[in-house]
């Protein structure tokens, strides 16, 4: 696919392309590259409930004068009103940032899928987020993403998991955060699927893959362990409304998905 057709979505296609417009001539010299990760790299976009997740590689730190003015262009995008300007969201990652992730170097610019933009520290997550980038970014500008970024070992990624489970989701068990959200609920529920792929294979796959593996595998997360697979077993249902659910649908699942999460939890420690 070329990188004037980077998707196969019209809108979304020129979005990027507003999107790359209003970028390159702000970084200037500082532009070396946008790709797309998350959902639109692995192949499991849902034109229904996805967002459209980006990287922008800057050649170095960019300065205040600069964030501010990207802060800017994202707030115009967003108030325009075109279709997916709302659900744009990434970072802008200096290259020597993401050459591999390093908690001592990984404050830099973030667009939040709720339209703030700001330097944000940034967790193991994005040892997950580059090793997607790496061996499965689309490249609409820029060089290669494997030349730029480090191969990630499957126990890295693993640890990736384990790191983010304790320190995102194990307090929702009791501070919920956005988890009365319906939306977030299904997020929930599909990412487990995929942390309990991960924490098995130490490889990242698609939401979709990650649900066909966990109900109808046979070497799915139910049966990873015998004393607690009567436990996951309970759900399947769960997992099988999450990934019908369409967005403006109910879900309201909440503690159901808490269970899951603790279950999850639960199978990263056993």
């Amino acid at each position: 696919m070329s990188n004037s057709s980077p998707t196969p979505y019209e809108d979304v296609n020129a979005i990027l392309a507003e999107l790359m417009t209003a970028v390159t001539p702000i970084l200037g010299s500082q532009f070396t590259g946008l790709y797309l990760t998350g959902s639109l790299a692995l192949g499991d976009f849902n034109p229904n409930r996805s967002d459209i997740d980006f990287i922008v590689a800057t050649t170095d730190v960019l300065t205040d004068a600069t964030v501010t003015t990207l802060a800017t262009m994202h707030d115009h995008l967003r108030a325009s009103g075109r279709n997916w300007a709302a659900k744009v969201e990434g970072d802008y990652i200096p290259l020597a940032a993401l050459r591999r992730h390093d908690p001592a170097n990984c404050i830099y610019p973030h667009l939040g899928d709720d339209g703030h933009f700001s330097r944000e520290p940034h967790g193991s997550d994005m040892i997950i987020q580059f090793h997607t980038l790496r061996e499965k970014g689309v490249t609409l500008a820029g060089p290669p993403p494997h030349t730029l970024i480090d191969s990630v070992p499957p126990e890295a990624l693993k640890q990736a998991v384990r790191d983010t489970l304790q320190s995102w989701w194990q307090p929702m068990l009791t501070n919920h955060y956005r988890l009365p959200e319906d939306e977030y609920q299904v997020y929930a529920v599909l990412t487990m699927c995929r942390m309990l792929y991960t924490l098995r294979f130490g490889d990242v796959v698609s939401k979709p893959a990650g649900v066909k593996w966990a109900l109808g595998a046979a070497d799915g997360p139910f049966d990873m362990r015998p004393p607690v697979a009567a436990q996951g077993r309970r759900f399947t249902s769960l997992i099988q409304q999450a990934n019908a659910w369409q967005n403006g649908m109910p879900f309201d699942k909440l503690d159901e998905t808490i269970e899951f999460i603790r279950y999850t939890l639960e199978m990263n420690a056993a």
